[in-house]
């Protein structure tokens, strides 16, 4: 990129950041088409809330698979490719979930499950990293809008959700037509990626780091891993759990269950969108404290509200507090541009574990208490970040 004139380097780094943004946004598009229509699927499959959360546990581990790896695959073929791949599989594995519910098949959905958490760990991770890199060098903070396009899509997601609900169309036929919308714009969003450049050899003293093996073993990263576990075990429980909690617990109609997840991820999405100026005002770490009692109060509220507008606001209260932690401790992550691409990848793998594997178990754990109660686990983990929260603080030059 250092050979293009100025003008042409500010527009492919323009066009990369808006690429970057799209396929944020149509991977949260693709997440909440899945996330707010859950109690559906419990209907469809005649499932508890424990088998659905094996249901989840499905997805999880496909995703857990895929993303140790996603760091290689990338160096390989590039994050635009890795994102084409991605997306195909994610579609692919969508189509299959439309006809394993429409057979009423337990395994069938399972099985396509797992390939859809395959798909969407080599997704997240890939576009995390193109993120970074734009980032990086944009010279502004710039990766929670990227966010919140995840969180804008995800809104959108849930508003076609509940409309869709509310109108009595199958999830499987909601689910095909998502597949196609994602197979045709992750073919094209990438090609306005950063070019993909061959790994460089590695700098003196650096060895297996750039390579991606010493950043599992580098504290620095494990401890905003450890901020970042917290924080998306806080919005994955949100976005699998909320619909179903206010329906179970208040006894709210799945078309109210909906709106309510799309509250939580409509203030996600607006936290995102303004959050970077909170962030150079205030500093990571203050931003991260007060994200982290913010989220806190809301889950509180939600579990404890006695009527839907008290949930209401408890949701987007909690969804306040979880939206900066993820994109933080992506930045964070990436204040070395040398190391950036496999510390990314570790934040990325740490944080995505807590993602999708935590709800599941929060599943069975509400076949026993309900699933409002079971929520308030999470409480322990959002404190875990709050106490980790200064190992953001950014690096120094040199």
């Amino acid at each position: 990129m250092t050979a293009l004139p100025p003008a042409a380097r500010t527009a492919q780094l323009n066009a990369a950041a808006a690429a970057t943004f799209l396929v944020f946004g149509i991977n949260g598009l693709v997440f909440a088409s899945w996330a707010a229509r859950i109690p559906a699927v419990a209907d469809l499959l005649h499932v508890t809330s424990g088998q659905l959360g094996t249901l989840l546990l499905c997805l999880a581990l496909g995703s857990l698979i895929a993303l140790p790896t996603a760091g290689l695959v990338v160096g390989r073929i590039g994050t635009a490719n890795t994102v084409r791949a991605a997306g195909l599989l994610a579609a692919a594995a969508g189509v299959a979930v439309a006809l394993a519910l429409l057979a009423g098949s337990v395994p069938g959905t399972a099985i396509a499950l797992f390939v859809f958490g395959i798909g969407i760990g080599l997704w997240d991770v890939s576009q995390n990293i193109e993120g970074a890199d734009v980032e990086h060098r944009l010279g502004r903070t710039i990766m929670p809008q990227f966010h919140a396009a995840f969180s804008g899509g995800a809104f959108l997601g849930a508003l076609i959700g509940a409309g869709l609900s509310n109108l009595g169309v199958g999830l499987p036929a909601h689910l095909l037509v998502i597949a196609a919308v994602v197979a045709v714009l992750t073919m094209l969003a990438p090609r306005y990626f950063l070019p993909h450049l061959p790994a460089a050899a590695p700098l003196a003293g650096d060895g297996k780091e750039t390579r991606g093996g010493a950043a599992w073993t580098d504290g620095r990263t494990l401890l905003i891993g450890a901020v970042v576990l917290g924080a998306t075990l806080t919005e994955g429980a949100g976005n699998d759990w909320i619909a179903k909690a206010a329906v179970d617990g208040l006894g709210a109609s799945q078309s109210a269950g909906a709106l309510l997840f799309a509250a939580f991820v409509l203030a996600m999405t607006a936290m995102r969108f303004f959050g970077g100026r909170a962030i150079d005002a205030y500093g990571r770490v203050a931003v991260l404290r007060a994200s982290m009692a913010a989220a806190a109060a809301g889950l509180g509220l939600f579990v404890l509200a006695g009527n839907i507008w008290l949930a209401t606001a408890g949701a987007a209260l909690w969804g306040l507090g979880a939206a900066l932690a993820f994109p933080v401790g992506m930045s964070a992550a990436a204040d070395d541009p040398r190391r950036a691409a496999a510390r990314v990848s570790v934040v990325s793998t740490i944080g995505y574990v807590a993602f999708l594997a935590g709800p599941p178990l929060i599943g069975y754990l509400g076949d026993v208490t309900g699933i409002r109660p079971a929520l308030l686990v999470i409480g322990v983990p959002i404190l875990g970040a709050l106490l980790l929260a200064g190992a953001a603080k950014p690096l120094r030059a040199g």
